[in-house]
């Protein structure tokens, strides 16, 4: 009986497996924080070559000044 008990005292002493969820969760937040910059980065860059575009267009080649 005792063994068993050495065994599940060992076993909630390790914290080798902690430290695997520990990255775990910090490599999810990592990715998430990288989806949502890239969200917003990509919505920005899309208004501004809108604009490019936008303002190319209203642009008259061979036109008299």
């Amino acid at each position: 009986m005792s063994s068993i008990i050495n065994k599940l005292s060992a076993f909630l002493r390790d914290e080798e497996g902690l430290t695997t969820v520990e990255y775990a969760i910090a490599g999810g937040l990592v990715g998430a924080a990288v989806i949502v910059a890239f969200s917003d980065l990509g919505d920005e860059v899309g208004r501004v070559i809108n604009g490019i575009v936008g303002e190319l267009g209203n642009i008259q080649i061979g036109a008299a000044p």
